[in-house]
């Protein structure tokens, strides 16, 4: 492994930028979410610039853009480097953006250093990572590793009814390889920490060792809408007041168990939502997430008790649905230990570190070796039009990612040989 050669930082920075433009919003942040036409714009882009260094570009029934430089024995199956390009509705520039990018980099790098690997690399955009649009999450990905079914994914809506496969064929990406058939030999993954450890403790290289486990719910809570100025307050089934407590309920149960869980409503509609018109109907949202599956689950039940006793003699009923469960992920020592080796012989203070967000990696560790690459962003904010890294640190987490794969490669040729 040669630690002399570096990524063109201002090259890839360059890149971001230019993606940012894409769905660029007033606050500076972006807008992009998956299967519009601005995702369609901004995966041409991308096709574009990666046939342009030199690679033999296709995607999958749903979606996913594989992009392969060729290496020495096109036979191996590629090394992947691979993140997502759509963003939250007020999404940052970088929130998987860079992994794409730093992938797009590591190969302009590799040609113009005059590099051949022995494997093939690829450069993967995953179709629906973020999940703002159609729950669940790294919808994609999980097709691909066999947790969701095809026809699942095809058929998830989004708010306003439209419908996955549809808008996949809508926008021009649906591809004649069946999601899944793509073996790879390793995965790779660069992205912002989303969270304040490495910015806090001075560190450049988060070095991920697993993605902790998280559950997504829904909830629809039943009262009865009348009028508000006509019916008394004791003969009321007011669904969003119910729906208020049920909402603190889920902030005390991911109290109860910090500081390692975590508990969010992030989404609610009050119905019919008219200002004298009790509300008959709520839904909302919740999210879980604890390193430990276990404790996930007993969040659950404490949850569902809660709730329970919350409507209790009120003739309010409730529904809660778990649409989404992502265990627990341990990445692989053997890419762990690339990633520990390529930011120590480089110079960059780094920690090993668990992963509080999901990741398309999560799932592909299911079916290749995997693991993550972190780099700090500023006061850990992120899905935030606010967010913010520093060139300098994208750079240094790409340099790792160049190193990280180069290592990799050679130590699957070793391994090959023997």
């Amino acid at each position: 492994m040669s630690t002399n050669m570096r990524v063109d930082g201002a090259r890839l920075w360059e890149s971001i930028m230019e993606t940012a433009q894409i769905g660029g919003t007033e606050k500076g942040g972006v807008k992009r979410l998956t299967l519009t036409d601005l995702d369609a714009q901004v995966r041409h882009w991308l096709i574009d610039k990666c046939e342009a260094a030199g690679c033999d570009v296709h995607y999958d029934d749903m979606g996913n853009i594989f992009a392969r430089r060729p290496g020495k024995d096109n036979s191996l199956a590629p090394i992947a480097i691979g993140s997502h390009l759509d963003t939250q509705p007020t999404g940052g520039k970088f929130d998987g953006i860079i992994g794409v990018l730093a992938g797009l980099e590591v190969l302009r790098t590799l040609n113009d250093s005059g590099i051949e690997t022995n494997a093939p690399i690829e450069v993967i955009d995953w179709t629906n990572e973020e999940g703002s649009r159609f729950a669940p999450a790294m919808l994609s990905s999980g097709v691909f590793a066999g947790v969701f079914s095809k026809d699942y994914a095809y058929e998830r809506e989004d708010r306003e009814g439209l419908i996955f496969g549809a808008e996949l064929k809508r926008i021009g990406f649906i591809g004649a390889e069946k999601c899944g058939q793509h073996k790879l030999a390793a995965h790779f993954e660069l992205h912002i920490e989303q969270g304040p450890i490495l910015e806090d403790e001075g560190k450049t290289i988060g070095i991920v060792t697993g993605v902790q486990g998280m559950r997504w719910y829904e909830v629809t809570v039943t009262g009865m809408d009348c009028h508000a100025g006509s019916t008394p307050m004791r003969l009321r089934q007011d669904a969003l007041a119910a729906a208020a407590k049920m909402i603190q309920a889920v902030q005390a149960v991911g109290l109860a168990h910090a500081p390692d869980a975590v508990a969010t409503v992030g989404l609610i509609e009050a119905r019919p939502n008219s200002r004298n018109v009790i509300p008959g109907e709520v839904f909302f949202t919740i999210d879980f997430r604890h390193p430990d599956d276990a404790v996930v689950t007993k969040m659950e039940e404490e949850v569902q008790a809660a709730f329970g006793k919350i409507v209790e003699g009120t003739g309010i009923l409730f529904k809660l649905e778990r649409i989404w469960d992502s265990p627990a992920v341990h990445f692989d020592a053997d890419c762990i230990a690339s990633v520990e080796r390529a930011a120590a012989e480089l110079g960059y203070p780094a920690r090993k570190i668990v992963s509080g967000a999901g990741h398309d990696s999560a799932y592909i560790a299911q079916v290749a070796p995997t693991t993550m690459i972190f780099v700090p962003c500023e006061k850990g904010i992120s899905h935030n039009e606010a967010e913010k890294t520093e060139p300098a640190q994208v750079a240094a987490g790409a340099d790792v990612l160049l190193q990280a794969v180069l290592a990799t490669d050679a130590r699957l040729a070793l391994k090959k040989d023997a």
